[in-house]
């Protein structure tokens, strides 16, 4: 590996291993169920034990990332870094934002791991910074106005509100997609 940079460019902070960790927060989301979740964790735990005896490189933010791919690549040497700030560096949003009147960005589902460091959180933080107003535009939403807000978010639109169910919002995307861009296009114009 002499001589090779790697990076893990990640939207997450998660650590490896426990209740913020890959098997605990992503499981899920692909499907596991709570027992295999516990299974997987202690498997981790085992190689991370195995590997990372002094719990050195576990609990870096991001080694959590991918299922434990970030863990993967800290050991071999790597580094750990923001890939939203590496997306939002490489369209230069900064430089957009001078002259913007709105942000509009999106997410399948909007909820607390959009607030960890995936790209809606960045876009917003940035929006914010430059004083823009920052909408969110997502399948579902699953975060309060008031944590929203936190985060630099000024309003948030859900298509399955917007349709009345995920079967509706799955069964005619593309009229409440266009419905609700319209919604945004009327409340924010000038």
């Amino acid at each position: 590996m002499s001589g090779v940079r790697l990076i893990a460019a990640t939207d997450v902070d998660n650590p490896l291993l426990g209740v913020h960790g890959a098997s605990a927060v992503f499981g899920p989301q692909k499907g596991a169920d709570p027992d295999q979740v516990q299974r997987l964790d202690a498997a981790l735990t085992a190689f991370a034990d195995r590997v990372d005896p002094r719990g050195e490189i576990r609990d870096t933010p991001g080694a959590g990332g991918a299922g434990g791919l970030g863990f993967g690549l800290l050991l071999l040497g790597g580094t750990v870094e923001s890939g939203v700030r590496r997306v939002l560096e490489a369209v230069r949003l900064a430089e957009r934002l001078s002259d913007a009147d709105l942000v509009i960005t999106g997410e399948g589902s909007f909820d607390s791991q959009s607030l960890r460091g995936k790209l809606p959180h960045g876009v917003a933080s940035m929006a914010s910074e430059h004083g823009v107003p920052c909408v969110v535009t997502a399948g579902a939403v699953k975060v309060g106005r008031a944590e929203a807000a936190a985060a630099g978010i000024t309003e948030t639109y859900s298509l399955v509100e917007s349709a009345g169910s995920v079967k509706a919002a799955m069964g005619r995307s593309a009229d409440e997609l266009r419905s609700m861009a319209a919604d945004i296009a009327r409340r924010w114009s000038r």
